[in-house]
């Protein structure tokens, strides 16, 4: 039934509903609104349906996060999910980079060392790839390989999808985890010795690796395995099939040893038998007339003297090298002086970079003479290659600060709101930064804390360089504004890095900027993981009701309180 005019007219109109909503109606007119909407069933619906939609919108404007359109969620999730590949895909990619580095300029380095006379085993076999501190590094090329050839094969298998069919597809998936899979584990059984004086006895054989801890370390039988020792005094006087490595004042071999002799200490003297290659950072090492080292010797220390047979080259860095035995392979040094006695015999080329020319006597014989060069002390600043390296390792850290701020988002924005407590962080700074590896050192000493020792050598050696990004985000920041998104702050993070780059260039003090750079940023990092640790209290947490103290010779229920 239609409405005549007259009945329109006395009609409410949705401004008017909207004012008595918003209570912007004086007194009287709110009154006849509201005895109206009683009465007419068609202004009363008419003000719900503006009554609803009015509550939806300031719902919808309160909301803190507001919800994405159907399409635009999709998305998100669409992009959440390809993310999981990306990183799989640059994991990948990083693998087949790095074993491509590996195969394109290491080995050829190690090829060109070697037809130069300078044994590779001994500068980067023995160095790095077989392991200072570790056996693995040779797994670890083998898994590269591995991931680099499961890379490509994804790749491959990704540009041909339409082609190969799902079962195919499956097939090569499984039989990439099959090939890693089938990779044989090592397997060996391992010992731990620890007291005053832990001892291997004369008649003993140990079968696998066994661990040594204490004030004098002593091995008289047999061990058919690696020997990990830590003390104050080291004696090897039977027989190790493996690996020695060790820390301590004082290294002595009389007895043999058929692997690698891998070591850190005050002295060592070699008068027995070393079947591989000797490493040693530490004061003094001195293979004896009847001491024997069938491979390299490589040295960071003070002095070497040389009495008895070293199969293959001598790489040290030091203060001087004596020479008075035979030398199968070259000698290289790094260092101040070198003497070559009459009794010595080397058979390689002999590469000698020092303050002054080396000693050599006339009844010494060399397979060719002494190539002198004389040690330039100048500053690297005035080589091209360094501001070339310069620019790789700016790369370099601007890169892992972009996973870190990637995958630690909210980790990375407390350590940078961190680092604008300027005299906390400094202090704790200087305080984790020195005594963390001091800590970790002495945990290194015992059998039991060696693996924490060294893990937290390796966090400390990380957070070092996280610091320096830390830094590098507060001084972007300084300059372009604050802000709470994370990829804007990695955006000032990499101006403030470029700019903390170019401080440590400066000569004779660039060196103030990037280790109190690191330390401020370490001691930012503390902070927030000290917070982290520390025990929340929720704030609305009702305390307990407050007893007060009985007077005294009070009882309740006939008994007295103790």
């Amino acid at each position: 039934m239609s409405q005549t005019p007259e009945e329109k007219s006395k009609h409410l109109d949705e401004m008017t509903c909207l004012l008595y909503i918003e209570r912007q109606l004086d007194r009287a007119r709110g009154l006849e609104v509201s005895a109206h909407t009683q009465e007419c069933v068609a202004c009363r619906t008419l003000l719900r349906a503006m009554e609803r939609e009015s509550r939806l919108l300031t719902r919808a404007m309160l909301e803190e996060d507001e919800p994405l359109p159907s399409r635009l969620a999709q998305f998100q999730e669409k992009a959440r999910r390809s993310m999981q590949w990306i990183w799989g895909l640059v994991f990948g990619l990083a693998a087949t980079g790095v074993y491509a580095f590996y195969t394109q300029y290491i080995l050829l380095w190690q090829t060109q060392l070697e037809q130069a006379g300078f044994g590779g085993s001994n500068l980067l076999g023995l160095l790095i790839f077989q392991g200072t501190m570790w056996k693995g590094w040779q797994s670890v090329i083998t898994l590269l390989e591995v991931l680099a050839m499961l890379t490509l094969a994804g790749l491959g298998a990704l540009v041909f999808r339409r082609r190969i069919r799902r079962g195919s597809a499956l097939a090569l998936v499984f039989a990439g985890l099959c090939t890693v899979v089938s990779m044989p584990p090592a397997a060996s059984a391992t010992e731990f010795r620890k007291g005053q004086s832990p001892t291997v006895n004369k008649d003993e054989i140990i079968k696998g690796d066994v661990y040594l801890s204490g004030e004098r370390v002593k091995i008289e039988g047999r061990v058919e395995g690696d020997v990990f020792a830590a003390g104050k005094d080291i004696e090897i006087n039977g027989q190790v099939t493996g690996d020695v490595i060790s820390a301590g004042r004082y290294l002595q071999v009389r007895g043999t040893v058929d692997g690698n002799v891998r070591s850190a200490g005050n002295t060592a003297v070699i008068s027995g038998s070393v079947g591989k290659n000797m490493m040693w950072f530490g004061d003094v090492v001195t293979v004896e007339s009847t001491g024997k080292v069938g491979g390299s010797v490589t040295m960071f220390g003070d002095s070497l003297a040389i009495d008895g047979h070293v199969g293959r080259d001598i790489l040290f860095f030091g203060t001087g090298i004596n020479v008075n035995g035979a030398v199968e392979g070259g000698i290289r040094e790094k260092g101040h002086t070198l003497i070559i006695g009459a009794n010595a015999q080397v058979g390689g080329p002999i590469h000698f970079e020092g303050d002054k020319p080396a000693e050599v006597s006339s009844s010494a014989k060399l397979a060719s003479p002494v190539e002198f060069k004389q040690m330039e002390h100048r500053k690297e600043y005035r080589d091209s290659s360094y501001y070339i390296w310069q620019v790789i390792w700016a790369s370099a850290y601007i890169l892992f600060g972009l996973v870190l701020f990637a995958l630690m988002p909210n980790f990375s924005e407390e350590a940078v709101k961190a680092t604008e407590q300027y005299g906390a962080a400094a202090g704790l700074g200087i305080l984790v930064g020195c005594g963390l590896p001091i800590a970790a050192l002495i945990a290194c000493v015992t059998v039991v804390g060696l693996f924490i020792g060294i893990s937290t050598l390796f966090l400390w050696f990380a957070a070092l360089h996280f610091g320096q990004i830390v830094v590098a985000a507060l001084i972007g920041q300084w300059l372009m504004g604050r802000t709470q998104e994370i990829w804007p702050l990695v955006g000032r993070m990499v101006v403030g890095f470029v700019l903390l780059r170019l401080c440590t260039m400066i000569p004779h003090v660039g060196w103030v900027f990037k280790y109190g750079a690191a330390f401020w940023g370490i001691g930012a990092i503390s902070l927030v993981v000290y917070r982290r640790l520390q025990p929340v209290i929720a704030p609305g947490m009702p305390s307990g009701p407050y007893t007060p103290p009985l007077p005294p010779s009070t009882t309740m229920g006939g008994v007295q309180p103790a």
